[in-house]
């Protein structure tokens, strides 16, 4: 690699950064065009795993505090999935810290999964993170979520027969919980972009072997991207498509927000109750995605259930018999009128640990 390609970095006065490489530059700035929006110059949170994406995102966080001085907070989580994870973690921090960035390990202390080891480990990491957060009053989280990412949700989501909610994959912004807001500031950016950016800074990354693990779906759907690229997939016009439907997912959630406020009512942050009305006076979307966000937003978890286990909730509840049940992490109840959606109380004793 020449040394005119190298990004310059310069201090000045101890506060500034300056960048010399026009390709870095061009995608700092995209970078900045998103956070800037939401997070302004107020304190916000990295989640840093150490892969060339999210030590990018590192980066371009600390580049973004010497220009706007907001207070940083950047989070690797040892999830103990794999025994490697404590020395990962060490490694991640000591890679940071030669760039004189800040870090905190975050250690999971819960049960390991033995199964859906990726659904559950991603809801393991949101839980540390959130609960940091609030503990430490950050009102935004930032994550290294990119284009491909897209594209590769969209294809998983796509198999399994998501609906448009799923299939609108991600954006931008999107509320975590009452106190918290997820930030995804490089969804316009390829991951060979970002790559591209820690080899020139950081010169190493983290290798998650998962990641060519094919027992994993979304491995499996990598490899089938890649395969169909090269048989003339435009991945641009998947981009646009579900840049489309986010945008009809957006005008449906307009009345998915008039629905909760309707026939919702929240007795505490673990509790809800639904009114049946929800059924005889909204459509089958509305109430799928009134549903869901409750599941998600009872439980504390940011993925919701699968869609195919919701619908089935949905059709389960509506009959007269029907007593109670479990899913997602909430027990649901009905009595008369009333839909009871509650967090189940090993749920809590977990939440209630990581807030130790």
């Amino acid at each position: 690699m020449k040394r005119k390609n190298l990004i310059v970095i310069k201090k000045v006065n101890n506060k500034e950064l300056s960048i010399k490489n026009f390709k870095i530059k061009k995608t700092y700035a995209k970078f900045k065009t998103v956070i800037s929006k939401e997070v302004n110059k107020k304190s916000f949170a990295l989640a840093v795993s150490g892969g060339p994406d999210s030590l990018s995102l590192a980066y371009f966080g600390k580049m973004y505090v010497h220009e706007f001085k907001n207070k940083m907070h950047v989070l690797i989580v040892d999830h103990k999935l794999r025994k490697e994870s404590r020395r990962e973690a060490t490694k991640v921090k000591e890679i940071l810290k030669k760039k004189s960035i800040k870090s905190k390990i975050l250690n999971w202390k819960g049960s390991i999964p033995k199964s859906n080891i990726q659904s559950k480990a991603r809801n393991m990491r949101y839980s540390l993170i959130s609960n940091y957060c609030l503990n430490n009053n950050i009102r935004y989280l930032v994550t290294a979520h990119h284009k491909d990412d897209q594209i590769e949700n969209f294809f998983i989501r796509l198999l399994r027969g998501s609906g448009l909610t799923g299939l609108s994959s991600m954006s931008d912004s999107v509320v975590y919980n009452n106190k918290l807001k997820i930030i995804r500031p490089l969804l316009d950016i390829k991951k060979k972009d970002l790559k591209y950016v820690t080899l020139n800074i950081f010169e190493n990354y983290i290798k998650d072997p998962s990641n060519k693990d094919n027992k994993f779906l979304r491995v499996r759907i990598r490899k089938y991207i890649k395969t169909m690229e090269r048989e003339g997939l435009d991945t641009g016009k998947i981009i646009r498509t579900i840049n489309n439907l986010l945008s009809a997912n957006k005008a449906i959630n307009f009345y998915k927000n008039k629905a909760l406020y309707k026939h919702v009512s929240f007795l505490s942050n673990d509790k809800c109750l639904i009114n049946t009305q929800i059924f005889s006076e909204e459509s089958g979307e509305i109430i799928f995605k009134s549903f869901s966000d409750v599941l998600s937003l009872v439980s504390g978890t940011y993925y919701p259930p699968r869609s195919r286990k919701i619908i089935s909730l949905i059709n389960r509840v509506k009959k007269i018999k029907f007593n109670k049940s479990t899913l997602g992490g909430c027990v649901i109840e009905k009595k008369e009128s009333l839909i009871s959606i509650e967090k189940e109380k090993k749920i809590k004793k977990m939440f209630n640990r990581l807030e130790k």
